[in-house]
């Protein structure tokens, strides 16, 4: 048929709608959420240093990730996409209300909280007051690499700055959080 031929052969927008129709399953979707879960919520938790902020960041990225899913480019890193995504659902939350302070030491809050966190050994408090006494420069490169497992590289194009200041953040950072918790463990 000459001239009125459709579909994959004359249509060339049908492979774009076709693309973005697959771009990201409800199958894939879950496997992203299982596969990179727990990063994401340590990611969020070091960035806020609340356990319910966190999960409420961690569940604005899922959500925001499922609106973009058209834009989602398989095999383009998963981990740095999703990263993505939670940080500046992070920042959002920034910008709305001031993050939770870390409580000074000797302080206390009564709160009565059944059964037992499966996380609380990974998150301590001395870890928490560490990186809060990071620049938030310093403190979100080292979290985008250490918690969140980005490479360098990813890190770099996250953040739009060159990979030489993304090693150099990461190493003064870690200086500095090393510095605060020797500091800690002799007083």
């Amino acid at each position: 048929m000459i001239g009125g031929e459709s579909g994959p052969a004359r249509d060339p927008s049908f492979a774009t709608r076709e693309r973005l129709v697959l771009a990201l399953t409800q199958a894939k979707f879950n496997s992203l959420v299982e596969d990179h879960g727990p990063t994401l919520y340590r990611m969020a938790y070091r960035m806020v240093g609340d356990r319910h902020e966190a999960e409420d960041i961690v569940q604005d990225a899922y959500r925001s990730a499922w609106k973009s899913r058209r834009t989602y480019q398989s095999g383009r890193g998963d981990r740095a996409w999703l990263i993505s995504i939670l940080r500046r659902r992070a920042i959002d939350r920034w910008r709305r209300v001031r993050p939770p302070m870390v409580m000074p030491e000797g302080g206390s809050l009564e709160v009565s909280v059944e059964g037992e966190d499966p996380l609380a050994n990974e998150f301590s408090d001395e870890m928490q007051r560490g990186l809060s006494q990071l620049t938030p420069e310093l403190r979100e490169t080292l979290l985008l690499v250490v918690v969140g497992e980005l490479t360098h590289q990813e890190v770099a194009d996250l953040l739009k700055i060159p990979l030489g200041t993304v090693l150099s953040r990461v190493s003064r950072a870690r200086r500095r959080l090393r510095e605060y918790l020797l500091a800690v463990a002799k007083s």
